[in-house]
């Protein structure tokens, strides 16, 4: 299973290391990233892989919004099939 990740907020020092850190912790391999910076927001979407994950994604997803709201971001967690077919034209 994929999950997609992305964050949005002020650009800050760390954002992707935390992102990556709840990651590693719950052995969730993040296979891609793609970031900017637009002036001065800080825009990601990561791809992981989640098949070996030690927690379920709705604790996975816990666990970035409360990082998300300690560092006032946006973060969304959602199943790749999910992420896809919202973006189906």
């Amino acid at each position: 299973m994929k999950t997609v990740i992305t964050a949005v907020g002020k650009d800050n020092v760390g954002i992707l290391a935390k992102v990556s850190a709840i990651c590693a912790d719950v052995s969730a391999n993040v296979i891609d990233v793609s970031q900017t910076v637009m002036q001065d927001m800080f825009c990601m979407i990561m791809l992981t892989d989640t098949s070996k994950m030690t927690v379920d994604i709705g604790t996975l997803r816990s666990k970035m919004e409360e990082m998300a709201k300690e560092n006032n971001l946006q973060v969304h967690v959602m199943h790749e099939d999910l992420f896809n077919s919202m973006h189906r034209i």
